[in-house]
């Protein structure tokens, strides 16, 4: 009974921890990408997107969709081939993925942390 319950407990525990892991992002290496969207996925946990940056497709986690919307970034906002300009970190393991601080698109700024 005992082991069962501390594997039903993992269970849940274990994709949580995975999915709000931003300490596998490097806070020291800031990076700038100013480039058209290529895709954009709009729900929850997050949004998601994917930019060119260094010659490769990286996949860009956003914030929730409401605390986007709350602080003015709008799905239209982020259309595919809209070019914008995105500020945070990229992952420490290498992986092409960058988890984004802030937004720029025209000459609005929009804060997702």
């Amino acid at each position: 009974m005992r082991i069962a319950l501390f594997s039903a407990a993992l269970a849940v525990a274990v994709p949580a921890a995975a999915h709000h892991g931003w300490s596998s992002y490097d806070a020291a290496r800031a990076i700038k990408v100013s480039a058209p969207v290529s895709a954009v996925t709009w729900g929850n946990p997050h949004g998601t997107a994917k930019v060119a940056y260094q010659g490769k497709t990286w996949d860009v986690v956003l914030a929730p969709t409401t605390r986007m919307e709350a602080r003015g970034l709008t799905q239209d906002m982020l259309t595919k081939a809209k070019s914008v300009t995105l500020e945070g970190y990229p992952r420490s393991d290498g992986t092409t993925e960058m988890r984004i601080e802030r937004v720029i698109v025209g000459d609005k700024t929009v804060e997702l942390r």
